[in-house]
């Protein structure tokens, strides 16, 4: 038996130093992970934005090393490094070894070192230099270069100051380090990460000029730069391009205020770019150049008075119908392409990742002034107002469509518990244990026949279809649900569709739980008129069902196209023109005379046929339809079913030679 163990007054304990950080990473970054080296990387970077937005150097270098090891050099003032009189220490230990220290606290008075920072709380460089294999910083003030370097979160050199040649003069800050793997379980940060992270920054720091390089694994660099001169309007314009419907509206706030009444006002200053686009939809928040992945009192500022000030003009243009329901936010989402750019002198981050902020002033704030800059946006450019507005309808009005469609859809599928009774045709099995079920899809009543009469009527049942399946890669969803096979298809299924569309993902639920068969089996002629009805349901399980496919739920049966019977012997099976011609050799060689009979269809097939070949789990061929690469067969898809005839055509004569010998001739 485990000894219990004392707790008492002297369990109480503390992390002291560098290990306040290194043991709990998360408390900091957000993540011990992959995440949380990355924000360490922010956390350098921010310094650097706050020098640039002051006005000190416009250009900031990162350098992504191939050891992992991570460079950001600025042009600003210098990181102060030396000793601090009223603190009685040094300014290197403040920065790289206190958290909460740093010279961005007193931002409500005149003096203020910086007024708008990213880097707020003292806690970014100390933090990562503390997460850090090893950490090393050079700081020029024009006059000297002072550096000092640090392993592990302790300083392993003194402070070293170096007067600088006229030739060489130059101001701020160079630091590189490498996230340490004891601290954090991932460094190996992608590429990816630092061009969408530097790109964010250049948006909403117009005129910066942020030099990306990169070191390859052959010790070669590549360089990348961001710069947006204009700052959000050319990011808009960028996203937008040819689909902007509208001319990009920007609209301007600077006010004063307080989130509390017993609290002191601080400024905001706030920027707001939108335009109207049938084809692209972006809404991103910056506050401090911090991008505000999950937005906060901008995003919520935003959807208010999006959705009042577009109501109000809807109404007083009389654009809604009798009794129409409101507009809600999703219907203006559609179409809208906005970016907030938002700075203030005392934000109130959700945590220290910076992906939101939670200021009450700032949130009413912006409402109020973005109502009213739509007032005037309205009804100074009445052809866009009117450009804008329908759209929006036209949004409203299809999302409560497609909702009409999901109920009667759902309605539709839920009478699928007693399909025997309400899809016609459909011949059931007596298990009831979907894990042994197994449902055979066959084309037209004469098949059915057949197959119903080889097949074993305790786990394998049949469902027809009649007539020519939709193409479903090219039908709308309105189209598709439209169809009385393929709701019988669904219904006999049972496990619901998966439908994305832009109003709504998983129009009707789907639940891989409520699938009622082990194995869906297509089976189908031999013909041309059977390999166009077996893709067409390929292509309806891809669209509508394509976990199925993924989970290897779904199968196409062979079936022979010759029966080859020796004088005196049992007949044998031929698949295709290769193995007849196989095994009437072996039989001509050995001088046994025999007959060959050719399959006209499953519904010319005998019982006894299909039993031992297309039924039996023993002897037949099944193929398991599981798309490697879904992209690549999209494409394939749509190459053969779409409305692309010269491609179509194209691909057959270059590769149709390649599987003749696979083909069912």
């Amino acid at each position: 038996m485990k000894k219990k163990e004392t707790y008492n007054n002297q369990s109480i304990t503390s992390l002291k130093g560098a290990d306040r950080v290194r043991k709990r990473p998360a408390v900091i970054f957000g993540s011990d992970g992959l995440e949380g080296a990355e924000h360490s990387v922010f956390e350098i970077l921010s310094n650097s934005v706050d020098e640039a937005r002051e006005g000190y150097g416009s250009v900031i270098n990162l350098t992504a090393f191939r050891d992992k090891s991570v460079e950001v050099e600025d042009f600003g003032r210098g990181v102060p490094l030396g000793w601090n009189e009223s603190e009685q220490r040094w300014n290197w230990e403040l920065v790289y070894c206190e958290l909460y220290a740093g010279g961005k606290y007193d931002n409500n008075s005149g003096d203020a070192a910086y007024e708008y920072s990213l880097g707020l709380n003292g806690l970014g460089a100390c933090a990562t230099q503390y997460a850090s294999e090893y950490y090393e910083v050079r700081s020029y003030d024009g006059v000297n270069e002072s550096a000092i370097s640090f392993k592990k979160g302790e300083p392993v050199t003194e402070l070293r100051v170096r007067p600088l040649e006229k030739k060489e003069r130059r101001t701020g800050t160079v630091q590189r380090w490498r996230p340490d793997l004891e601290v954090f379980t991932e460094i190996d940060i992608p590429r990816e990460y630092y061009l969408d992270m530097l790109k964010r920054q250049a948006v909403v720091n117009a005129h910066v000029r942020f030099v990306f390089k990169w070191e390859e694994a052959d010790g070669s660099f590549t360089t990348e730069e961001f710069c947006y001169e204009n700052g959000i309007t050319d990011y808009i314009a960028e996203v937008a391009g040819d689909t902007a419907e509208t001319k990009i509206a920007l609209f301007h706030l600077e006010t004063k205020g307080r989130d509390r009444a017993d609290m002191n006002d601080y400024k905001l200053v706030a920027d707001v770019a939108w335009t109207m686009s049938k084809t692209v939809s972006l809404i991103e928040h910056y506050h401090n150049s911090s991008w505000l992945e999950h937005g906060g009192s901008p995003d919520k500022a935003v959807r208010l008075a999006f959705v009042s000030a577009v109501d109000k003009r809807l109404k007083a243009a009389g654009k809604y119908n009798k009794n129409e329901s409101k507009i809600t936010f999703p219907d203006i989402e559609d179409c809208l392409v906005l970016v907030t750019n938002s700075f203030s002198t005392r934000p109130s981050y959700a945590n220290q990742t910076k992906k939101a902020i939670t200021n009450t002033f700032i949130a009413d704030a912006m409402n109020e002034f973005l109502k009213n800059q739509l007032e005037y946006f309205f009804a100074e450019n009445p052809v866009d107002s009117d450009r804008f507005l329908n759209q929006v309808l036209v949004n409203k009005r299809s999302r409560e469509q497609a909702e009409s469609a999901r109920l009667d859809l759902k309605k539709k599928l839920a009478t699928s518990m007693d399909v025997a009774h309400r899809v016609e045709k459909f011949v059931a099995c007596r298990s009831k244990d979907p894990e042994l079920r197994e449902v055979y899809i066959v084309e037209g009543d004469s098949a059915m026949t057949s197959v119903k009469l080889a097949r074993n009527a305790d786990f394998q049942a049949i469902i027809p279809v009649r007539g020519k399946t939709l193409n479903c890669m090219k039908a709308t969803y309105d189209r598709i649900f439209k169809s009385d096979i393929i709701l019988d298809l669904l219904r006999v299924i049972g496990c619901g569709v998966e439908i994305q569309t832009k109003h709504k993902a998983d129009m009707v639920a789907f639940d891989l739980a409520n699938l009622r068969w082990s194995k869906i089996i297509i089976c189908t002629d031999a013909d041309e008129d059977g390999f166009q009805i077996r893709t067409l349901l390929l292509t309806l399980f891809y669209r509508l069902l394509p976990t199925l496919l993924r989970e290897g739920r779904v199968y196409i049966a062979e079936t022979p196209l010759y029966e080859i019977t020796p004088a005196g012997g049992e007949s044998e099976y031929a698949y295709n023109e290769f193995e007849k011609a196989d095994l009437v050799a072996k039989l001509e060689a050995k001088g046994k005379k025999y007959t060959l009979q050719r399959s006209k269809g499953l519904g010319e097939n005998s019982p006894d046929m299909m039993a031992k070949t297309t039924m039996n789990p023993a002897s037949r061929r099944l193929i398991r339809v599981s798309p490697a690469d879904a992209a690549a067969t999209a494409r394939m898809f749509d190459l053969m079913l779409g409305d692309d005839l010269a491609g179509r055509k194209r691909f057959i004569a270059e590769n149709g030679a390649k599987y003749l010998r696979d083909a069912d001739i």
